[in-house]
């Protein structure tokens, strides 16, 4: 991985494209200067709609604070939903309607202390977490998602991210 040559990529294309938060060198990203982490939290730290954290994630989220990460949600979800994770996790949120708009971004490395150049953004969906992140400079990491249980918009928007990303037959 590097993060270097981020601002070389199209909108649409993640920096780098894993399984799940837990396949994230953390190592590799303290290697590159990177120091914060935003983070969705549907299909990226817990299934859509649940607050059912899994446990590899949680450990992972630990192991990214115990290196000395600064982490941030970064959601479009309602306050109460956004609350619950932050406190749950121990990290702050920036929440309301907030991707794929740069202001939320800048909010989030706001809080994290950050800038582009040593933050990563880490989300389950090209046209918000990795378009917003993209944007502005951020590397960012595509996560596959933890459900497919979403919002019938997410999931019309699914099928234009697999033709994307071109993990879809034309039919």
């Amino acid at each position: 991985m590097s993060c270097g040559e981020r601002r070389n990529h199209a909108l649409l294309k993640p920096d780098l494209q894993v399984s799940g938060v837990w396949e994230i060198d953390l190592d590799a990203l303290a290697g590159e200067g990177i120091t914060g982490i935003i983070l969705d939290i549907d299909n990226t730290l817990a299934p859509w709609g649940s607050y059912d954290i899994p446990d590899r994630i949680r450990e992972w989220v630990e192991e990214a604070k115990a290196k000395g990460f600064r982490l941030c949600i970064l959601t479009n979800n309602y306050s109460a939903r956004a609350d619950w994770f932050s406190r749950e996790l121990v990290v702050p949120a920036v929440k309301g309607w907030v991707k794929p708009w740069a202001w939320g971004y800048r909010l989030a490395m706001r809080e994290l202390g950050t800038d582009a150049d040593s933050s990563v953004m880490v989300g389950d969906q090209l046209f918000t977490d990795i378009r917003g992140a993209n944007r502005l400079g951020i590397y960012s990491i595509l996560v596959s998602p933890l459900s497919d249980r979403e919002l019938l918009h997410t999931r019309i928007k699914r099928r234009f991210e697999r033709m994307i990303l071109g993990d879809i037959d034309e039919r």
